[in-house]
Formats: structure tokens, C-alpha cells, sequence
């Protein structure tokens, strides 16, 4: 992923740029240039630390290293000269690897202004990255932001999904690899990583031999048609050890001149837009065609080995369009026993490129032939929301996914009798008769036996007198003391939480009178009525278990005739119609949903055996979460202090220091000023940030500047809930406690947990202060007496401690995963 920091870095790049190189495509070059002649001397330091020689900037050369160029005794002027001269010297420098020396051929800086250049050089200085795919990950945000992807249908595709194609398509050593449309070899890299992964031992030490590596980076091959992606995959190879990577520029749709050349694995996400007047292929495709898809899905298939595998990204044309190029290219990949499984993909995968719908075909040349079906997987959730922003969610199907997908290729039976794959809600398996009487459509939902289409079960109003009963509440006048305080449950909002789907109503908060029942419109409700709130908070659902009344923020729905309908189906499915009552919801301040408005509503009303076997499959799911959620929700570090230990002040063992006091102005485009809201969840949030210029950033820095390692900690509203700061920060805060570590007295990591720890809360509680808002000051801050133990005994408890986390972090994807089964469910009884 592009770090905040690396995407920063390059936008200011272009901004200094931009006055001087107007045109987009001359900025990235020069960005290009800048950042792989940084590089190359960046790995020069690198091997002199490990004892070693410089690779690079050797001999006559070494003058125009960078750091030699930007030594502190050189004036702008001699920078600007040596830059320059550097650049034009690169191209004859033996030391440096062909297609580096490609690089600098021709390269030259469009201006000679040695102030633009110093800061231009200054800004490169200060480039930082974690590993050389951030490099890689810099060069694609350069191509995107210059507008050249999407030219030809090249959309830069994420890296989870390309992760998950290598994932269940897993690569071996000795295997050969292809993406015929590389892009930017985000495909090969990933296979490359992913073979590296599986051949470790215990230790986590590499089991491949030097003849393995070498043949490893002979496996690999790309092709692409444009020059500028070729060069960039090959930078982008080279930096992930491949020193000749075999990236062609080649034509891959028209040319034959590697037609022969078959492989073991192909991977691809081939462009999906066809030049004006179509694609003029030679006669040696097996479907005859002149779209870009078809052809390069056709190339793929004919170019795999016999046992050869294949992950492709295609438009959702490829799957369900009926001109005949399509339909004959479906029909060769199911009848000759090529396609083996279908991934459909979200619409918003691609964005902010392109909302363009796409799907996944999984070939296997043996597998397939064994099989008389088809795997079809509906991949809902990739963590992604489907925005342009493309923010980070809970609740990935991604590994769900790729399990089931791996167990079911596991399987060579001609038909599958696995029940937890057949019953999979993500899932449907379609027999290749069914799917050829269907013009060979590859749609899952077309072949669904597991799901209901709509309109299977007769709809029933819940103004339907023979069946419900619903009723209104009321609330007891506040000024009579008699009214309250009785043997009478009373329900309002706060009594059903809302992280439940459902809540099982046992009690309330409050309590009224018989009087005060018989004073108001609240009304005695039998037990097994379902509450639903339609004022203000629209959609909350509970199940009384007890007779209860409620205010008139509800309307009751009282179930007449349990021979025909259960309470617990018709809670579920009122949870379905949240949006409905909103729409129809009317007022002011607070909407609410008419009594009237409210019968209009209307379920699907199976038979009670279906019901409640509906019932019974979504009651366990939510006792999986109900479990879980006791998990996550009681969950804090519990660190048992010895008495042996010492207890300092962390104000004497760290530095501890806050925030700016002062109230900078926000500016549009500046530093991110990072206050308690951006830290949640032990995370730093720059999503939602206000930005600073740089002179306030600069002051503020003065003062209390972040650190890579660091500890910051919200000091107002939510108090605690400390972060590391795991990257390089270029950000400043304000309202936020700043931590930092001197010497090796404490760990970071032992010193955040116990500020997690009920140790810390507890302290919380009694030196916080304020009304509306709670802080606590950065005296009481320094004061909380940290227990310290030996270094290796934090260390033992920082294990423990981590893995407690990652039993929480399963427990809350347990939840997400378990809360779309139940979605998915009562969204099938509704024929969605």
C-alpha cells in the first residue's frame, strides 16, 4: 500500500516542479530519475555499512553520489552542476545495470534554475521507504497521477487482490511465470514473495538453494506494449533482486513471435478497452475475435503448459455477454476443461480509476478436466469500502475466500460433496450441463439452488389483524412520584444497544407504576413482543422476554397466531427494514414512523417449519457473535505487577511532553495536525485530519516533534487509547500526549500496554477532569507510576500480551464475518 508519507512526498515533489516543468508526464520523469539516482546511492551506503564496496558510484564516478552532491559545503550552484552533469554521465557508467543506464539515456533537467533544483534535490533527500516495493508503489502513483493508466484499460490493481490471485493459484519454485500484460510487474513480484514465503523452514530460514534463486529469476517473464510500463517493470524487478528481468516490450495480441512459448502459471489483468475499429489478431487464436478481453483470455488459455494454472481479471462482459465471441470463448473454457471457479469481484474494486464491474477466472488444465462443475464465489466485503478513497473496513472475505477455494481444489471428485463449501453463503457450484443451458453464463447467482427468488414466499402486511397485533407506547407524567418506580418494566432506546442485531430484552433501565400505566398510553405487552423503535433512532429491534411496556418511541408487534408465525423470524426481518421506516418517517427534529405509515410495512412469511429453521440458522450465528463480542468487549491487557518491581514516574523514565496550546489556522493543502479524534483504536487515523502550513508545522515541531517509534496518546474526550507511531511521521499534534524513549530502561511496546491496562484506567478515573469533554493534564500524565521490570521480563509480557491481541483481532473478524452470514440470510429469505 502507498504510505500517507511516500504519497506526500511526491505530491510536493510536482509542486515544486510544476512552475518550471508544467507538462505532467516531464514532472514524473523527472521525479523517476531523482528517486532511482537516490536509490542506487542509497544501496552504495547500505553495502559500505555491511562492510562492503560501493556497487555504483565508484571511480570517476563517486564525485556525483548523492550524498557527494548534496554535502553541506556545496553551494545550490555546484549542486545544480553536478546534478546535471551526473545524469548525463550515468548513461556511460559501466557499474550501473542496463536498464538503469536506459533510464538515463536522454535524460536531461528542462531547467537551470539552482534555486528550484536545491529544493527539488532537498525534498529527494529526505525520501524515505520502508523496503524497495515502496519504490515501486512511488512509480505507480507517478503513472496515476499523470493520467496515463486507464488510457488503454491499464488500471493499477490492488495489491490485496493481486495477493489473493497468487494466493490461490500458489506458484512453486520450479515453475515458469507469466503476466502478458505486466503493467508494473505487481503481479510477478507478488508470486516472487509468495514463493520465497513457502520455502522457509521452522526458523523461518530459506530453504531455496543458490541454483533455486537463480533459477527463480529465470522463471519470470512479462510483456507489455507501452515503453514507459516496460521500463518500470523492469526498475521495479530489478529492485526485488531479479538483476536481467525478462520483461519484453512486445505486443502480445498481434505479434507471433512468442507465440511457442508456453508457462506453468499465468497471471494477468489484461487492459479491458478495445482501440477504435478493434484488434487485427493473426488466425492463430482459437476464438476469432477482435475484442482486447477475449483475445487476451484466449491467449492465456492457449499458452498455459498441460498442467498449467491461470488467475485473470476480466470485465463483466467476458462472463455474461451474448455476442457470439463471447459465448464461444466461455464455451472452449468450460467444455475443454480449462475453467475450474468464477470470483466475483466488487463494482468499486478498481476505483478511483474505475468503477468498472469485473470477475476472476481460475483455470486449472488438470484439475478442470476432472471436474463437472463450476465454482462460483461472490466476494462481497475486501476490506475496502468501495468509495474513491477506497477506505480501509472491517470484515475482509478475502482469506475466507481463499480457503474455500483452495479446500475445494483439494478435492478431485468429479462432484463435490463437501457441505460446508455447498452451503457456503459466498458460494454456489453449477454443473457444466446447467451452466451450457444457459449459454454457458457465468453468473453464480444464475445457478443458485441454495438461494429464494423473489417473490417465493407470499408478502404479509404487518396491518394484517389475524395475524399481528401492533401497539404504541406512552410515558408517565415526569411530576408524579406515584407513577414511577414500580414492579413494571419500561423500555426506551438506551435499553436496546446498538451493536445488537437483536436485543433479548430481560430488563430495563426504568421501571413505572400500575397507576402510572394506567395514567398514560403505554400498554402491558405480553411476553415474546417484538419491540421495534420508530422515533428518532429508526430500526433498533428487541424481543421482549418479559411483560413489558415502552414509551412512544415504539411501535409492538404482537404476534396473534404462533400456528403461522414466529416472533423470532418477524424480529429478524423487520431488521431488513431500517431504510423503509426511515423513508416513510416524517417531523422535525425527530423523525418518526406514523402507526398508520407502519402497517403499510409487509414481510415474507414462509411456512413455520421453514421459519423456524430460518431461525434456528441465524440464532446460531448469533451466538457465535454474542461469544465473541464478550471477547472483544472485556478484553484489556492485564499486566500483575510484582511487588519486587519498581514503580516509577513516567515522567522520569520517558520523555513526556504534549501538543501545541495554540490554535493554528487550517490551510487546504498543508501538514496534518493530528489531534485526540485521529487516534482510535491504538491507530493513527489520517483520514479525517485538518492540514497546517508549514510554518506552524515548523513551530510546532520545535517544540514537540513526533518521531518514528514514539507513543502519542489522546489527552481530551477518549483518554488513553495510546498509539506507536509506526511510520515516519510528517504530521503535528495537538491535544495529544508525545512519549518518547531515551534509553533501554523500558520498551515502547511494554510501556503501551500498560498504559492499555485496567492499571492506567483505574488511574484515569481519578485524576480525570472536566464536564462535557474530559482531559486530564500532562502533570497527572507524568506522575502515573509505571512498574519496571527487568527488560526481559517486559519482553515476556509483551509476547503474552501480543498474542491475547490476536485471539481479540479473530474474534472481531469472527464478528464481521458471522454479522454478514446473517445479512446475506435474511437478504436471501427477502429474494435480494
Amino acid at each position: 500500500m502507498l504510505t500517507f508519507d511516500v504519497k506526500r512526498k511526491i505530491n510536493t515533489l510536482r509542486d515544486i516542479l510544476v512552475g518550471k516543468v508544467p507538462d505532467p508526464k516531464a514532472q514524473v520523469e523527472q521525479i523517476t530519475i531523482a528517486l532511482i539516482y537516490k536509490f542506487m546511492d542509497d544501496m552504495d551506503i547500505e553495502g559500505l555499512e555491511f562492510g562492503g564496496t560501493r556497487q555504483f558510484f565508484t571511480g570517476e564516478y563517486e564525485k556525483y553520489a548523492w550524498t557527494e552532491i548534496m554535502k553541506p559545503e556545496n553551494s545550490g550552484q555546484q549542486r545544480a552542476l553536478l546534478y546535471a552533469e551526473g545524469i548525463e554521465k550515468m548513461v556511460t557508467n559501466p557499474n550501473l545495470p542496463q536498464l538503469f543506464r536506459d533510464i538515463f539515456r536522454g535524460a536531461y533537467i528542462p531547467y537551470r534554475d539552482p534555486d528550484t533544483l536545491n529544493m527539488f534535490l532537498k525534498e529527494v533527500s529526505d525520501f524515505s521507504y520502508d523496503n524497495s516495493e515502496d519504490l515501486g508503489n512511488a512509480f505507480e502513483y507517478l503513472l496515476s497521477i499523470m493520467g496515463s493508466q486507464g488510457d488503454a484499460g491499464q488500471f493499477r490493481t490492488p495489491r490485496h487482490i493481486i495477493d489473493m490471485m497468487v494466493e490461490i493459484v500458489d506458484p512453486k519454485k520450479n515453475e515458469t511465470i507469466l503476466d502478458p500484460a505486466c503493467g508494473t510487474a505487481g503481479f510477478l513480484i507478488s508470486a516472487y514473495r509468495h514463493i520465497l514465503a513457502q520455502n522457509k523452514d521452522e526458523d523461518g530460514k530459506s530453504t531455496l538453494t543458490a541454483d533455486d534463486r537463480k533459477r527463480l529469476t529465470e522463471n519470470f517473464a512479462g510483456y507489455d506494449i507501452s515503453p514507459d510500463m516496460v521500463r518500470l517493470s523492469r526498475v521495479n524487478m530489478y529492485l526485488h533482486h531479479f538483476t536481467k528481468p525478462k520483461i519484453s516490450e512486445y505486443d502480445t495480441l498481434t505479434s507471433e513471435e512468442k507465440w511457442d512459448d508456453c508457462y506453468d502459471v499465468i497471471l494477468a489483468n489484461p487492459p479491458f478497452m478495445t482501440p477504435k475499429g478493434g484488434i487485427m489478431p493473426h488466425n492463430r487464436y482459437r476464438v476469432k475475435a477482435k475484442r482486447s478481453e477475449v483475445l487476451f483470455v484466449d491467449y492465456i488459455a492457449e499458452h498455459l503448459n498441460p498442467n498449467g494454472r491461470a488467475a485473470i481479471i476480466v470485465p463483466e462482459g467476458i462472463v455474461f455477454q451474448s455476442a457470439n465471441a463471447y459465448k464461444e470463448l466461455r464455451k472452449y473454457l468450460v467444455d475443454d476443461g480449462f475453467l475450474y471457479a468464477v470470483i466475483s469481484l466488487p463494482a468499486g474494486v478498481f476505483n478511483p480509476y474505475s468503477g468498472v464491474k469485473t470477475s476472476i477466472l481460475l483455470i486449472d488444465k488438470s484439475f478442470a478436466r476432472l471436474k463437472d462443475e463450476l465454482l462460483f464465489v461472490k466476494l462481497n466485503n475486501d476490506g475496502f469500502d468501495l468509495g474513491a478513497q477506497r477506505r480501509e473496513i472491517k470484515g475482509s472475505e478475502i482469506p475466507d475466500i481463499i480457503r474455500i477455494v483452495k479446500k475445494y481444489h483439494a478435492d478431485m471428485d468429479p462432484q463435490t460433496a463437501d457441505d460446508e463449501i455447498l452451503h457456503h453463503p459466498l458460494v454456489t457450484i453449477a454443473s457444466k450441463e446447467q451452466i451450457s443451458k444457459q449459454d454457458y453464463i457465468l453468473v453464480g447467482e444464475r445457478y443458485s439452488s441454495n438461494s429464494i427468488p423473489k417473490g417465493k414466499y407470499k408478502m404479509v402486511s404487518l396491518g394484517d389483524k389475524s395475524l399481528f397485533q401492533v401497539e404504541s407506547g406512552g410515558t408517565p407524567s415526569s411530576d408524579i412520584p406515584e407513577y414511577w418506580d414500580g414492579n413494571i418494566r419500561w423500555a426506551t432506546l438506551v435499553d436496546l444497544p446498538a451493536a445488537n442485531l437483536i436485543t433479548e430484552l430481560k430488563d430495563t433501565e426504568r421501571t413505572i407504576s400500575p397507576l402510572g400505566l394506567e395514567k398514560s398510553s403505554a400498554k402491558l405487552l405480553p411476553a415474546g413482543t417484538v419491540l421495534v423503535s420508530t422515533r428518532a433512532t429508526i430500526g433498533r429491534v428487541a424481543i421482549a422476554e418479559y411483560e413489558t411496556a415502552t414509551n412512544q418511541g415504539f411501535k409492538n408487534i404482537i404476534v396473534l397466531d404462533d400456528t403461522k408465525v414466529s416472533n423470532r423470524f418477524v424480529a429478524y426481518m423487520m431488521t431488513a427494514l431500517t431504510d423503509r421506516m426511515v423513508s416513510l418517517a416524517s417531523g422535525g427534529t425527530f423523525k418518526e414512523i406514523s402507526k398508520s405509515n407502519f402497517l403499510t410495512l409487509s414481510i415474507p412469511l414462509p411456512p413455520l417449519t421453514i421459519q423456524e429453521q430460518i431461525v434456528a440458522e441465524l440464532d446460531i450465528y448469533q451466538k457465535v457473535i454474542d461469544g465473541a463480542r464478550q471477547v472483544v468487549d472485556n478484553y484489556k491487557p492485564n499486566i500483575r505487577v510484582d511487588s519486587s518491581w519498581d514503580l516509577k514516574p513516567l515522567g522520569q523514565i520517558c520523555d513526556v511532553r504534549d501538543g501545541t496550546h495554540d490554535s493554528p489556522k487550517f490551510v487546504q493543502d498543508g501538514f496534518p495536525l493530528v489531534t485526540s479524534k485521529n487516534i482510535k483504536n491504538g491507530t493513527i487515523i489520517l483520514d479525517d485530519v485538518n492540514f497546517i502550513s508549514k510554518e506552524d508545522y515548523d513551530k510546532i515541531n520545535q517544540r514537540s516533534k513526533v518521531d518514528k517509534g514514539d507513543i502519542l496518546m489522546p489527552m481530551i474526550g477518549t483518554i488513553g487509547n495510546p498509539a506507536i507511531v509506526d511510520v515516519e511521521p510528517t504530521f503535528a499534534i495537538k491535544n495529544v500526549a508525545l512519549i518518547k524513549f531515551s534509553g533501554q530502561e523500558v520498551k515502547a511496546k511494554y510501556v503501551l500496554f500498560v498504559l492499555n491496562s485496567s492499571l492506567f484506567a483505574k488511574y484515569i478515573e481519578a485524576t480525570k477532569r472536566g464536564g462535557t469533554q474530559n482531559f486530564i493534564s500532562l502533570k497527572d500524565i507524568r506522575s502515573f507510576n509505571i512498574p519496571c521490570p527487568t527488560v526481559e521480563i517486559q519482553e515476556k509480557i509483551i509476547r503474552e500480551i501480543e498474542e491475547e491481541k490476536t485471539i481479540v483481532e479473530q474474534n472481531k473478524r469472527l464478528i464481521d464475518i458471522f454479522k454478514q452470514k446473517i445479512a446475506d440470510k435474511i437478504s436471501e429469505v427477502w429474494g435480494e
